[in-house]
């Protein structure tokens, strides 16, 4: 008798690699801290980020972006099948998910400088928004009506896309986004969803992973990996604007993931050429992700 297994159809999300320039001139990226009581990898560090709503989508919304005569959503996100609008809609979920988890708003004003809540009554009217948003009370067309701003999507890079493996009860279609940090605005806790953040380098937020300080689940690692060669925030922005974006939709086997760059991946959709300079796996080991070679991985 063969017994089917029921493959959960994944939501559409997005997520925001947040970043900013300190003092030195190197950078560091935003984390926050996943509740522990949320079903969905709970208390991992993670990127803000968030399901894809249909709002995000609507038409309507078109009237209230600026962007550069450039800005084709379909081709930066390199997936000609999206609608116009699903496509725009990506950013725009990137937009709003990162206001209501991490307080940030890349959006402004039509002279294209951002908003910036420096003074107590900006901080104050915004933070209600926020809340408002958060329950559904009100939505992202009405607060930018109500400003009078507008949302920067072309602020936005996108930087991967990364599918939930088949086997998980909760999956979701996320396509990564990196932003810097507007001047004039700081990250604040939503203290529903994300429950405590830390700004660190690259390289501090793996060492931290490494040594229990904190948990990245496989995506984040291998995110935070792949931001470890740039020395600066430019460097990495010219880089990712040059990257290729592929669907990876991890493998899972008996010792963690395989990637689909990894020789014995099985998922034909999804297979990509073998790379064996880069990490096509992440396995669990004493209880930690870490990434691994597939020709370091011991056979029986």
């Amino acid at each position: 008798m063969s017994t089917s297994v029921n493959i959960v159809t994944p939501r559409d999300a997005a997520t925001v690699i947040l970043v900013r320039t300190i003092n030195d001139g190197s950078w560091e990226l935003f984390l926050a801290r996943r509740h522990r009581r949320q079903t969905f990898m709970a208390g991992a560090f993670v990127f803000p980020g968030g399901q894809l709503e249909n709002s995000d989508s609507d038409p309507e919304l078109s009237s209230l972006v600026l962007a550069a005569d450039n800005f084709h959503p379909r081709a930066l996100l390199q997936e000609d099948g999206l609608t116009p609008d699903k496509a725009r809609g990506f950013f725009i979920a990137a937009i709003r998910e990162t206001f209501e988890e991490a307080g940030i708003f890349l959006a402004g004003y039509s002279n294209g400088n951002f908003i910036a809540f420096q003074e107590k009554e900006a901080v104050v009217r915004f933070s209600a928004h926020r809340r408002a948003l958060n329950s559904g009370e009100i939505s992202l067309a009405d607060i930018l009506r109500k400003e009078n701003i507008l949302l920067f999507p072309d602020t936005l890079v996108p930087f991967s896309h990364w599918i939930t493996p088949e086997r998980e009860g909760k999956r979701f279609d996320t396509r990564f986004f990196l932003a810097q940090l507007p001047q004039g605005q700081e990250t604040v806790s939503d203290n529903m969803e994300l429950t405590e953040f830390l700004w660190v380098t690259p390289q501090n937020a793996l060492r931290m992973h490494l040594s229990r300080e904190i948990m990245l689940m496989p995506p984040t690692l291998k995110t935070v990996m792949e931001l470890l060669p740039f020395k600066s925030v430019d460097e990495l922005f010219a880089a990712a604007k040059r990257r290729i974006i592929y669907p990876i939709l991890p493998q899972i086997f008996d010792q963690g993931i395989k990637l689909p760059h990894d020789p014995e991946y099985g998922l034909e959709q999804y297979r990509q050429p073998a790379n064996p300079d880069e990490p096509s796996r992440i396995i669990a080991e004493d209880g930690v992700w870490k990434a691994a070679f597939y020709q370091d991985i011991k056979r029986p």
